[in-house]
């Protein structure tokens, strides 16, 4: 069992972009389902479905590459908040990854959503991860 789910998915899905893999399984949690989708709505990921094998539920992720060489579109995923020491920001103190080029997924009392958006709202909360 692992018990870092959200670093797990990162590094599948890093894992993944590096062998130039079409999809990735990773197991489905409320966490994982959240963050993909916010991955999803920023356009570093086509889509997600999510199945159920031998009682266990997974989230398919179809990842997207750009160009004849199939660049990944997501060059780097970096964990931030680990169970071992966790990160918090206020909506102040929110980062921006690369001068606003990448997004910083933020979990808030509103749901986890990206950096720029929980600004917008005006809520801090625990900085899961880095993508750019």
């Amino acid at each position: 069992m692992v018990n870092d789910t959200v670093s797990d998915m990162l590094t599948r899905i890093r894992n993944a972009n590096l062998a130039k893999h079409q999809i990735v399984q990773v197991p489905a949690t409320k966490m994982t389902r959240n963050i993909v989708k916010v991955l999803q709505e920023e356009g570093f990921i086509y889509t997600f479905e999510e199945i159920e094998n031998d009682s266990r539920k997974y989230l398919l992720i179809s990842l997207k590459y750009k160009g004849k060489n199939k660049l990944p579109i997501i060059t780097s995923l970096k964990r931030i908040s680990k169970p071992g020491l966790r990160v918090y920001a206020n909506y102040k103190e929110l980062p921006k990854v690369l001068g606003g080029i990448g997004i910083a997924i933020i979990s808030t009392s509103k749901g986890v959503m990206t950096d720029r958006h929980a600004r917008n709202v005006g809520l801090g909360g625990e900085v899961l991860c880095y993508i750019w």
